[in-house]
């Protein structure tokens, strides 16, 4: 299921800001982008987020906003004065023409910008962390909510019309089998010199009408329905549970309509698959 959640905490001078995305997928696929100083709690992070999301192609990022005055990177002024006048000496030396301005040369010197210390990341700074990755995580998942929420209300919209249409069958298949024997009869009627055993095409007629017969079939199709409420009204993650019911109930509305032989029948099957299709596409976005 697709979600989206993003927290920004401040610590000291740094504005830490936490982004994760995520996308339909099967199973968890999860890619990071860390600011350097958080590197090396990447497998905790990555602990944290699997043990909130089970599913999904997840993009996740942390990175830091610095005030420019404190991030800014030293300059070492008495290097720099010292490289200035030995280059100065050397291009007298040497009879080089000095520049207009030494400043990009004196810059590129080694050792110019370099930082006096390192940075380390301590214990209550990575606890602000944490809490900003918990935060951003359950923004996700309650985008998550809200996003299932209105599939479910979907859900529950196709599969009502599915179980109504599956009603209007009734009365249509009540009707053809004396439509379908009065149809054999008056066949057989029509070709001349033709005699026949009225017993035996009674019982002819019985066996094909129950290769006719569908009540198997919304039986078993009612049945699907009910199971598929009831697996949507279930706590855990069950998107792949609900895509192996609709390809159980795609069967039965197959072989419904395989066995309709009546236009009126065979229009509703059609309507059935309508709506069926329509909840196969939204099964996915519940993966």
């Amino acid at each position: 299921m697709t979600g989206y959640g993003k927290s920004v905490v401040t610590y000291g001078d740094k504005k830490i800001n936490v982004e994760i995305k995520s996308l339909n997928s099967k199973s968890l696929d999860l890619s990071t982008r860390i600011a350097p100083l958080y590197r090396e709690k990447e497998m905790e992070i990555r602990q944290l987020i699997a043990q909130k999301l089970f599913r999904g192609k997840v993009d996740f990022s942390i990175w830091i906003e610095q005030d420019a005055l404190t991030s800014a990177t030293p300059i070492n002024a008495a290097l720099v004065e010292n490289y200035y006048h030995q280059l100065k000496d050397i291009s007298a030396k040497a009879g080089i023409p000095e520049p207009q301005d030494w400043m990009p040369t004196l810059l590129r010197m080694p050792d110019v910008l370099t930082k006096t210390e390192t940075e380390t990341l301590t214990d209550e700074e990575w606890a602000v962390v944490r809490r900003a990755i918990d935060q951003a995580l359950e923004a996700l998942i309650s985008f998550r909510r809200q996003e299932g929420a209105a599939l479910e209300k979907k859900f529950h919209e196709k599969v009502d019309t599915i179980e109504a249409l599956l009603h209007e069958i009734e009365p249509y298949e009540k009707a053809r089998v004396p439509k379908i024997k009065e149809t054999i009869i008056k066949g057989l009627e029509q070709i001349p010199e033709v005699d026949y055993d009225k017993n035996r095409l009674e019982q002819e007629l019985i066996y094909y009408i129950e290769k006719l017969d569908i009540s198997e079939e919304k039986q078993r199709l009612t049945n699907h329905l009910k199971y598929f409420r009831e697996t949507m009204a279930e706590e855990q993650p069950n998107g792949k549970k609900l895509g192996f019911i609709a390809q159980e109930m795609g069967r039965e509305i197959n072989t419904t309509g395989s066995k309709s032989n009546q236009a009126e029948m065979q229009n509703i099957v059609v309507k059935m698959k309508d709506q069926l299709e329509q909840i196969k596409e939204q099964v996915l976005n519940a993966l």
